[in-house]
């Protein structure tokens, strides 16, 4: 860096122009935003379309329910997967639903506190399941989109071998163009932003070998999407 100056003037000079300091901007491709090359399909049917990716390509576990019985399906997805211990986060979204009280009384189950960063760490390391509140879901991938916050940190959703991702239908977007259009409105409007926001597209997996797609190779090995019928 200290020769940079220097440097940049005698190439310039080689090239037969002045250096520059400012690049220039590429030229724009597109006057709008790119939308979801399934975009008409997804706006018909965006729920239908979110199920079929998460459950074909993701391979994750997706499930409707409406409100009234949340409680009973998420202990019956928890029971599906191994039972407690469970931990859960304190989005006050999931003891409205009655999902934190009953969950409490049929596994050992504890909530991810603030503060406590260690005490936190150490039950998401011992926990079977996680159990997180899913801000969005992206219909093109598959995929959920989480915001962490002092009540629902990443650790609930990355270090359980199973996690139970709850979400409003209503909330089902064509992808992440539209996630980016949702977030800068919010932004704009003067909405504080989460410090990190995670996409989240099914369980573990790669394909590095011969392209033969694997599940469960690091991370979580089960992404179970429980949806909330709201629209």
């Amino acid at each position: 860096m200290e020769n940079r100056d220097a440097f940049m003037q005698k190439l310039g000079k080689q090239l037969g122009r002045e250096p520059r300091q400012v690049p220039q901007p590429l030229p724009l491709m597109h006057s709008a935003p790119l939308k979801s090359r399934y975009a008409g399909q997804i706006q018909q049917q965006p729920c239908d379309s979110f199920i079929e990716y998460a459950t074909q390509v993701m391979q994750a576990h997706c499930e409707l329910a409406p409100l009234a019985t949340l409680p009973e399906v998420a202990e019956r997805l928890c029971k599906h997967y191994g039972g407690g211990p469970v931990l859960m986060s304190g989005d006050a979204r999931l003891e409205k639903a009655g999902i934190t009280a009953h969950l409490q009384n049929a596994f050992p189950t504890t909530c991810w506190t603030s503060p406590g960063r260690e005490e936190n760490l150490r039950k998401a390391a011992e926990a079977n399941i996680g159990v997180v509140f899913a801000e969005y879901g992206l219909c093109e991938t598959g995929g959920v989109v989480l915001f962490s916050s002092p009540l629902q940190g990443r650790a609930i959703s990355l270090l359980p071998p199973t996690t139970l991702f709850i979400l409003y239908k209503s909330r089902l977007l064509p992808g992440v163009t539209q996630l980016a259009q949702v977030l800068h409105q919010r932004a704009q409007s003067g909405e504080s932003l989460p410090s990190c926001i995670n996409l989240i597209a099914g369980p573990s997996s790669t394909a590095d070998i011969e392209l033969i797609k694997v599940v469960g190779v690091h991370g979580p090995l089960n992404a179970v999407y429980l949806i909330i019928e709201d629209c």
